[in-house]
């Protein structure tokens, strides 16, 4: 019997029941490698595969095998690895909850596994991802994605919550971590009667009464402690309920230290996946993926992919933008050919930038620093003399105003002050400034370097 005829017959098979991503997640890279005792061996290309296969997918591979074959087979998954050593496979079984109700979501529907692209560095982050979507709340619960920024970790949260509401009835949430914080300051709201039993129900039925609670970049929750106390309520109840949890963060949780100890114990419980930087292939082909359809696609020499790719090495939204840069400065140019010239040209300040400015809270804080005669360690510590918290407070305005960056993240970037810290010296200098043009003249002197 040709095994490789058969298995082949198998996946035309299933691929007519499947939605073309599960078809290519799960089932694109299986090998039959063989059948004895009544029994069918599968070889997967990851560990991931075994179980979601087994628990999701058994009865339909069974199934259609049967329908080929004559025969009914029971099937064992290994990875290549086990084959070899002849590891036996754990099995698991999990069960699916149905719910029907709907909510607002607040998802990009842009952002799908249809269109994110896949490479070694992120291939088992893709995998994990769509098998929560998959079964949400049994499969890896709390999930915990986590990389340094603009490597996909959003894109992939959002390709879940899209999955889950294309396939199913359960209810949906995506947020930051400073919508929570906000929403959990709107609790102390007071009707007329003095009370916020109002604003609490609302807060609870929002975060509490869904099966599916995605919290982006939990790391700026750090500096709210009341607001991490909620946060612990609210993982408890849902997690209690078998109710999907996903949190991504630029960090691990062990290395989370302004977060309680409780929570970040509650982030193991489940998987943990980090997100590497792209790979020179995957850059490669996020850059061919990018300038599809655009009207000097067929003009963008492979050099000037090779330079971009070879300088963006760590953050895709860096390697788009510095895409749009070639094009649009050679549409400038009154739509001269794209060369590699033009995109040195075009990208010579864009690279030097992205490598000496990657923070610019730290930009700031180094020339507040500077101007004030004091030191950047100064305007972390907690000292308050007024020497060292006005340039505090004049930082963290800059920082909120001009860089319009939230309340939680200064308060981490500055020593873990509490945003209401943050929110107090944001409103001091904005009321010193209505009657102070020397203070406003210094502020503009700093801000003047940052632009």
């Amino acid at each position: 019997m040709d095994l490789n005829h058969l298995w082949d017959s198998f996946l035309i098979k299933i691929q007519e029941n499947l939605s073309p991503m599960s078809y290519e997640t799960w089932f694109m890279e299986t090998k039959l490698v063989n059948l004895e005792d009544g029994i069918a061996r599968i070889e997967v290309p990851m560990h991931i595969h075994k179980n979601h296969l087994k628990n999701n997918y058994n009865d339909l591979i069974e199934e259609i095998f049967t329908d080929i074959t004559g025969t009914n087979f029971k099937f064992e998954f290994y990875t290549k690895e086990e084959l070899d050593e002849m590891i036996p496979v754990v099995e698991q079984t999990n069960e699916i909850a149905n719910t029907t109700k709907q909510v607002e979501t607040n998802l990009n529907n842009q952002y799908t596994f249809e269109n994110f692209i896949v490479g070694e560095s992120n291939k088992f982050a893709k995998a994990t991802a769509l098998a929560v979507a998959e079964k949400p709340g049994f499969m890896y619960n709390p999930l915990f994605i986590y990389g340094n920024s603009g490597l996909g970790k959003t894109h992939l949260m959002h390709a879940i919550g899209n999955y889950i509401v294309k396939y199913s009835n359960k209810r949906v949430l995506y947020v930051t971590s400073e919508n929570f914080v906000s929403d959990f300051i709107g609790i102390n709201r007071r009707s007329k009667d003095g009370t916020n039993f109002d604003s609490v129900d609302i807060f609870k039925k929002k975060y509490r009464d869904i099966d599916v609670l995605m919290i982006d970049d939990i790391q700026y929750l750090g500096s709210a402690n009341q607001t991490q106390q909620e946060f612990f309520n609210t993982f408890n109840d849902l997690h209690g309920n078998n109710k999907q949890i996903i949190i991504s963060s630029d960090r691990s949780p062990d290395d989370l230290k302004l977060l309680e100890n409780r929570l970040r114990t509650r982030f193991n419980w489940g998987l943990i996946i980090d997100i590497l930087p792209p790979d020179f292939k995957l850059r490669m082909d996020i850059i061919d993926k990018k300038i599809e359809g655009q009207a000097m696609a067929k003009n963008f020499p492979q050099d000037v992919k090779e330079y971009i790719a070879s300088n963006c090495t760590s953050d895709i939204r860096k390697l788009e933008g510095a895409i749009t840069r070639v094009f649009a400065y050679a549409t400038i140019m009154s739509g001269s050919e794209i060369t590699l010239d033009l995109a040195v040209e075009a990208l010579k300040d864009y690279f030097v930038k992205s490598i000496v400015s990657k923070n610019k809270i730290d930009q700031v804080q180094q020339l507040v620093a500077n101007h004030y005669n004091i030191t950047v360690e100064d305007l972390k510590s907690k000292k308050r003399v007024a020497s060292i918290s006005v340039p505090r407070q004049i930082a963290m305005y800059i920082c909120r105003t001009v860089l319009e960056e939230s309340l939680p993240k200064i308060g981490i970037e500055f020593g873990g002050k509490d945003h209401t810290t943050v929110m107090h010296s944001v409103d001091k200098i904005k009321k010193e400034l209505l009657n102070n043009s020397i203070l406003e003249m210094e502020i503009q002197k700093i801000v003047s370097q940052i632009k």
